[in-house]
């Protein structure tokens, strides 16, 4: 494998990567992750259970006016639940089991901002796309040699590519942090979290757009340094082609010098022609 082939295996991988983060970020529901505060369950099936509110019934020997006795008060009558969003779906921590329930983030989302939602997932879709052919069009150049192909072009392609791939990812990234914030606002009680932050399918993501816009810079400026390598040898190229046709002009002017000296023969001869006219004969002799 010669040296260019090898520096472009080497961008493929980084290409590989981004498309790796891409489909985990869009696949996973870690976008977001935080807490929701929910009030305890009482202890019935659970007396003595950490996550459900102990009472203690006093009521005496008549069970119809007995009084249930709450000893949780202020925060203690509540809960902190674990939530994580994706792109897709929204889950959190059961109480009353070991599992999670989840719903679709889209049935939380307001009803004036599906739009935008649906645009984000577009522009995810969009973004893995281009990666993709992207990761095809390089993995062509690196598997398969043609002399008689302008490879070079592929590099144009490749970066054209990527950075649009990156500035659709950042767009629509941008535009799901915008939608859940305002689904934070103004989206159910029942789902709206206290306290969140940004997951590891947020940064995976972000990293994503960081290598296509790598990649983007690597492959144009390759493709420029071997524009700029064309042009040089296109240059010097006619410069060897110049000096050969000056070589020729001297010649040509020692032909002109050969024929330059015919005037004095010519000269030489017409003296000895006046010599035999008559003497009453004109001196005049005319050339053409």
């Amino acid at each position: 494998m010669d040296r260019a082939r090898r520096q472009r295996a080497l961008t493929l991988l980084p290409i590989c990567l981004a498309l790796a983060f891409s489909l985990i970020a869009v696949g996973s529901s870690y976008w977001c992750e935080g807490t929701r505060q929910v009030t305890k369950p009482l202890c019935q099936d659970q007396p003595g259970g950490p996550h459900c509110i102990h009472f203690r019934s006093d009521g005496g020997d008549n069970g119809s006016q007995a009084v249930q006795y709450i000893w949780e008060m202020g925060a203690d009558k509540f809960i902190q639940c674990r939530v994580h969003v994706g792109l897709w779906q929204s889950c959190e921590e059961n109480l009353n089991s070991a599992g999670e329930k989840c719903r679709s983030f889209q049935s939380v989302i307001p009803a004036e901002e599906q739009g935008v939602f649906w645009l984000s997932v577009g522009a995810e879709v969009l973004d893995i796309l281009l990666i993709l052919t992207s990761a095809i069009l390089l993995g062509s150049r690196v598997t398969y040699h043609s002399a008689g192909f302008n490879w070079v072009k592929v590099d144009a392609s490749v970066a054209i590519l990527m950075v649009l791939a990156g500035l659709l990812g950042m767009v629509a990234h941008m535009m799901y942090t915008t939608i859940f914030q305002i689904t934070v606002n103004l989206g159910p009680e029942d789902w709206k979290p206290q306290t969140w932050d940004y997951g590891w399918s947020y940064c995976l993501a972000w990293g994503s757009f960081a290598l296509c816009m790598g990649v983007s810079v690597t492959a144009m400026s390759r493709y420029t340094a071997a524009h700029l390598g064309f042009s040089e040898q296109q240059s010097a190229q006619k410069g060897s082609q110049n000096p050969q046709q000056d070589f020729a002009e001297p010649e040509s002017s020692k032909g002109a010098w050969e024929t330059g000296a015919a005037p004095g023969s010519v000269g030489q001869a017409l003296g000895k022609v006046s010599r035999h006219l008559p003497p009453g004969a004109p001196g005049k002799v005319s050339m053409c």
